[in-house]
């Protein structure tokens, strides 16, 4: 898959008066595009988009209006409010306010993984509240905000947790899919940490775990939960921290160079990770080795 980009989106964030703070593009990321940003009032139509569009609005109240004609629809929404624009539909909007948001566009493919593999219709939303889906924005936002390559699988669990929950609250006569049996096997389990420890250094997006447990993306995550008690995201810090205290009490190697190859970002990157976790810090651990 290639990545998500401003071309996938509807146009809003084409429109003169939006000045983006941050968004995702040039990190590789192929399910979901997100961006924050300001917008100053405007009123525009837009051509249908490949994309599902959620919105959420970080301050207010603000009234925007969707439709045209005798389909115009008018609300004035508080912080916290949801717009959503399902994919391939035409869209007519004015915003009539200046509005601090998070956009976050999400391909068909994601929905309907979520879904079972099979096909998602969602609901058009206009302030609509859903606090699941706004906390679920804020994190990727903030991750987004101090973007660590490593953080990739956290990525693409929060954009899963996402599509699902899309489904399961704004779809049209969708039902949750069928659960799956309660955990990986042994053998897949077992692949999956070879290529976590194989890939250690590497950004490991969901898809290739889980295309190592010959499951889908939403199926391997709730099974390596159901088999480990944590998140893939969570099991992959424990073994590239795990590493890193090898390397640091074993050689000496720099410590920046224990960090990349382990899979931190940067120096400081690990540093903060034992801080929080081992309550140390990589300069303390080598010298109490």
């Amino acid at each position: 898959m290639t990545e998500l980009g401003l071309d996938d989106t509807v146009g809003i964030l084409r429109q003169p008066g939006v000045r983006a703070r941050h968004s995702s593009s040039g990190l590789g990321w192929e399910r979901l595009y997100l961006s924050a940003q300001v917008e100053q009032p405007y009123r525009a139509a837009f051509d249908p988009a490949p994309t599902h569009v959620l919105i959420l609005h970080l301050s207010g109240p603000v009234t925007v209006r969707r439709g045209q004609g005798g389909d115009r629809r008018s609300r004035t929404i508080p912080a916290g409010g949801l717009f959503l624009q399902p994919a391939g539909r035409r869209l007519a909007v004015e915003l009539r306010g200046r509005l601090d948001t998070i956009h976050a566009y999400l391909t068909d493919d994601a929905l309907r993984e979520a879904n079972g593999g099979r096909p998602v219709e969602l609901t058009e939303e206009l302030g609509a509240s859903d606090p699941l889906a706004e906390q679920l924005m804020l994190a990727l936002e903030g991750t987004l905000r101090s973007w660590e390559p490593s953080a990739r699988t956290y990525i693409d669990q929060l954009t899963g947790m996402l599509a699902a929950q899309l489904v399961r609250r704004h779809g049209v006569g969708t039902t949750t899919p069928p659960p799956v049996r309660s955990g990986l096997s042994d053998r897949q389990l077992a692949a999956v940490r070879e290529l976590m420890e194989q890939r250690l250094a590497e950004p490991l997006p969901i898809a290739d775990l889980a295309a190592s447990a010959a499951l889908s993306s939403s199926q391997f995550t709730r099974g390596f939960r159901a088999s480990t008690g944590q998140s893939p995201h969570q099991f992959l810090l424990r073994l590239r921290l795990d590493a890193a205290c090898r390397l640091l009490r074993t050689g000496s190697t720099p410590i920046a160079e224990v960090a990349a190859a382990c899979g931190f970002s940067h120096q400081e990157h690990l540093t903060r990770v034992m801080r929080a976790r081992l309550g140390t810090t990589p300069a303390a651990l080598r010298r109490s080795g």
